[in-house]
């Protein structure tokens, strides 16, 4: 495991203090107020909040301390303590720096596009960093583990839904606050996938290298999804050279390469976008009856 230095450590605190704030000022400012439900444990919390009047960053804290525990094991130990010191940032912001920003009290539908919008930056930079806010992430991953043949976007829409109707029943009681909780669910999505690799619903990668056998294995041990590995020779050295081939999705894709260059700093990947991939671990080919 690669250890951090000061810097290292100093910059990846002040990259979770910015996309704390987008979350906070998304999720406090906006959403809060605004009557309508959101996905995963900042939604919980904002059910509790309106239940008993429980602070959202409190709330989220206290949500997350079962499910860690529970869920440790399915995680490696790094990605767990960013998440947690992730998780805290952006709970200490959520209650002590967000109220100190105006609270929006306009139309429901610009409250959620301005919560889509920021929340879904702020989320999106934590896990460019290797990072989660924990909760419904640490499900998710928990699940996937579990049950490998159900994809993470299933389980994650799954998720949502659960807590949007959820919130939608106890709380806000209304048609409309559905309606926005899922657009709000969507736009999120839709940012996080701009910000790091746009909206296509995969990725595609061949990766020219001599450790082919060390990619495949580390790719496999990160998202559960085999690979292909072709053999093929450097047209100018003609050497040996491996081509491991790998679909899966955006999120996933920014670790591969992350990985891919700790292996090999000298393997020359090319990254495709891949608009439909059937077959295990992706969508299901419908056969015609």
């Amino acid at each position: 495991m690669k250890t951090m230095n000061w810097k290292e450590v100093m910059i990846d605190i002040l990259v979770d203090i910015g996309a704390s704030i987008l979350i906070a000022v998304g999720v406090y400012n906006f959403a809060l107020h605004a009557n309508f439900p959101v996905a995963g444990f900042s939604g919980i919390a904002i059910i509790l909040y309106h239940l008993f009047g429980l602070p959202v960053g409190a709330g989220t804290i206290l949500l997350n301390v079962p499910v860690s525990i529970f869920c440790y094991k399915f995680l490696g130990k790094q990605f767990f303590l960013k998440s947690v010191k992730s998780m805290i940032i952006s709970s200490f912001f959520m209650d002590y720096v967000a109220p100190l920003f105006p609270v929006y009290e306009g139309s429901r539908f610009l409250a959620a596009l301005c919560m889509g919008i920021l929340a879904g930056a702020g989320y999106a930079i934590i896990f460019m960093r290797g990072s989660s806010t924990g909760g419904q992430d640490f499900i998710s991953v928990a699940i996937k583990k579990v049950k490998p043949h159900i994809t993470l976007g299933i389980i994650t829409f799954g998720l949502d839904m659960c807590t949007i109707i959820l919130g939608t029943i106890l709380v806000f009681k209304d048609v409309d606050g559905l309606i926005y909780g899922i657009i709000v669910t969507y736009l999120m999505a839709i940012v996080m996938d701009r910000i790091m690799y746009g909206i296509d619903e995969g990725k595609m990668t061949l990766i020219v290298t001599e450790h082919g056998e060390e990619v495949a294995k580390r790719i496999d041990e990160y998202s559960g999804r085999g690979s292909t590995i072709l053999k093929g020779v450097g047209s100018y050295s003609k050497q040996p050279k491996d081509v491991v081939m790998c679909a899966c999705n955006n999120k996933q894709m920014y670790t591969i390469k992350k990985m891919v260059h700790e292996i090999d700093p000298k393997a020359f990947t090319i990254i495709m976008e891949s608009n439909e991939v059937v077959g295990e671990g992706f969508k299901e080919e419908i056969s015609e009856i």
